[in-house]
């Protein structure tokens, strides 16, 4: 008979306990930023999750981490957005779907988005993956556009700028454009710069 058992079940249990109280931590920040609360206060966070107070502050300790774990929920959710293949063979076209694409993704992390821009300046996770988005972001267009156009300099800075999320942000939430407004307003920018270019 082991009589270490029942402390090692005791230590299991509390570990458990621990983790499901960091994942429900965890889902309350995504559900109160997703609704809009760019820092949401401990108190709101352990209502939601439906644990205490203390417990937060104990996984609050290291905010990095949860930025993190937020951040990979995230990944998780449009990472398939950003790799699905093209279905048009021309590249106009295949812009047009990007259009439709990013707008959709920005529409989805908008605020989360927002709450990194808030929090990235004492945050070197957070100030890592603002960079990695925009890398990403004019890696993607630079793979979509000819080569020709992508040594238009003029017409490549404009077109990233006008596909940004920055500038989606400034549609929708700024300028207080509708979703088909503000889509209109993009696609017509993003026409006259193929018309002028």
């Amino acid at each position: 008979m082991n009589i270490d058992t029942p402390a090692r079940e005791r230590t299991d249990g509390r570990r458990q306990r621990s983790e499901a109280s960091h994942e429900r931590i965890v889902r309350a920040m995504l559900e109160l930023v997703g609704a809009g609360q760019v820092t949401p206060g401990a108190e709101a966070v352990a209502a939601r999750a439906g644990v205490g107070l203390r417990t937060v502050f104990r996984h609050f300790d290291n905010m990095e981490s949860l930025y993190q774990q937020i951040d990979a929920v995230m990944t998780a959710e449009i990472r398939p957005m950003v790799e699905r293949p093209f279905s048009a063979g021309e590249w106009k076209a295949q812009l047009g779907e990007l259009i439709e694409r990013r707008i959709g993704i920005f529409e989805r992390i908008m605020p989360f988005k927002i709450a990194a821009d808030v929090h990235r300046h004492h945050s070197p996770f957070l100030a890592g993956q603002v960079a990695e988005m925009t890398r990403e972001q004019r890696a993607a267009l630079s793979r979509l556009v000819p080569k020709d156009k992508r040594d238009d300099a003029l017409f490549f800075e404009s077109l990233d700028l006008v596909l940004s999320f920055e500038t989606w942000r400034r549609l929708r939430k700024d300028q207080k454009l509708s979703l088909p407004r503000a889509r209109h307003v993009l696609e017509r920018l993003v026409g006259a710069l193929l018309t002028a270019g």
